[in-house]
């Protein structure tokens, strides 16, 4: 079983936010494979079902995103999963507005729910899937930057990018994190 985990704050004040783009590939995912979010459980919503023919539990953690680790952790323990069998999808201030990269393992890169993550799971051998935010325009503070919802021209390519990061996701599961990094890591912004 692989554990897909979507990053983001719950509440509707954080909706439609760039923070929590993860909580939003993981609801198309869910929506696309009939997997309903409704079990609560480990302070997360989930749903089992199957994602490009594996066995996944996809989750949205409850805990804000900064403590992240406090849900996936006891989680993984629970269901036995290793690093290695999560998927965790968030939002990446290095990558451009529409690009999307695979990654598998390394540092937190200054993002406090894959800090936690890393912290929590006793490791970060685990894959990423980094959705492309951008950085703020001129002087505006990140955090500002990270929980404003989308701009009116963002938003016409948002399904696109949701779709490409859940196109991800599935080659993941199927086959890998370093074949998925080759046939995605190269593509521009949709």
């Amino acid at each position: 079983m692989h554990i897909i985990v979507g990053l983001g704050n719950p509440g509707t004040r954080y909706e439609r936010t760039r923070h929590n783009v993860g909580f939003d590939v993981v609801r198309e995912i869910a929506d696309g494979c009939d997997v309903r979010l409704e079990e609560k459980r480990f302070n997360a919503r989930m749903g089992k079902g199957r994602v490009a023919g594996e066995a996944a539990l996809l989750v949205l953690p409850q805990t804000f995103m900064n403590l992240s680790g406090d849900s996936v952790g006891p989680l993984a323990g629970f269901y036995k999963v290793t690093r290695e069998q999560v998927v965790v999808i968030h939002d990446d201030l290095d990558l451009p507005f529409g690009v999307v990269k695979v990654k598998a393992g390394g540092g937190h890169g200054g993002h406090n729910g894959l800090r936690d993550l890393t912290k929590k799971l006793g490791g970060a051998d685990f894959s990423r899937v980094r959705v492309g935010i951008g950085r703020p325009p001129g002087p505006m503070d990140t955090k500002a930057w990270v929980l404003a919802k989308w701009m009116p021209e963002e938003t016409k390519t948002l399904d696109a990018v949701r779709k490409r990061a859940g196109e991800c996701v599935e080659a993941v599961l199927q086959d890998g994190a370093k074949e998925a990094m080759n046939r995605f890591n190269g593509c521009g912004p949709v």
